[in-house]
């Protein structure tokens, strides 16, 4: 009989454990909890511009009449993939402008752990492959 409790106790602990500890999505950095939060914080402060599927605009290497870039895809169409961690979270925190867009800086609106979450959220619109050609690009700048 205390076999059976001490094992049961075991499996018990074990199972409080796992449930405490953020999964992270297969294959990914982030975990499901980062891709839920993403979702909500992009809706409210990215879909309008990138659209709620991250498909933006089509001809988003063309400036228009302003001269300025429009809103690139952030699905994996477009460039967004080729950038490291850190430069998606920098260009979320400081805008696009540098980069000849207008998209305004997030640094005042959302934290570091936000930022993180939306670029969850953004990365798991990427297929499997674009997501692997983006780790290598990110292991490289580390």
């Amino acid at each position: 009989m205390r076999i059976v409790t001490v094992f049961s106790l075991v499996a018990l602990l074990a199972a409080c454990n796992t449930a405490h500890q953020e999964a992270t999505v297969p294959g990914r950095w982030y975990t499901a909890e980062q891709v839920t939060a993403g979702k909500d914080l992009y809706m409210t402060h990215c879909a309008v511009c990138h659209a709620e599927d991250g498909s933006a605009t089509v001809e988003w290497r063309t400036p228009g009449a302003d001269g300025h870039y429009p809103p690139p895809p952030l699905n994996g169409s477009a460039h967004t993939w080729h950038h490291p961690l850190e430069v998606l979270e920098s260009t979320i925190a400081n805008g696009g402008v540098e980069f000849g867009g207008v998209m305004p800086g997030f640094a005042a609106t959302l934290d570091g752990d936000e930022r993180l979450a939306v670029i969850a959220w953004i990365q798991n619109f990427w297929s499997d492959d674009i997501y692997s050609r983006w780790t290598e690009i990110n292991e490289r700048t580390q």
